[in-house]
């Protein structure tokens, strides 16, 4: 990735990431646990379903400390099972 992130953020700094994915109920916690691998602390994502609830979108609030942390933490979340965007 060639984010401009560090030109535009001062690190550290909460960043928020909102997931698109097929739903199910199990996605937050799918969420957090990729977030937990690079960021380690306590989350409360919040869900929102699509109209024909098809899709789920979950916020989550992360403390990233450099454009690296952003982008890897973007690369794993695409990862899981079912994303359609990352945000």
């Amino acid at each position: 990735m060639d984010t401009k992130f560090d030109q535009y953020l001062e690190f550290p700094c909460d960043f928020t990431y909102k997931i698109v994915a097929t739903a199910r109920p199990t996605l937050p916690d799918e969420v957090v646990q990729v977030v937990q691998q690079h960021a380690p602390g306590d989350y409360a994502p919040t869900t929102r379903a699509s109209t024909k609830g098809t899709y789920h979108s979950v916020s989550i609030c992360v403390r990233v400390e450099s454009k690296e942390h952003i982008e890897t933490l973007y690369k794993s979340l695409a990862a899981i099972e079912g994303v359609r965007r990352v945000l």
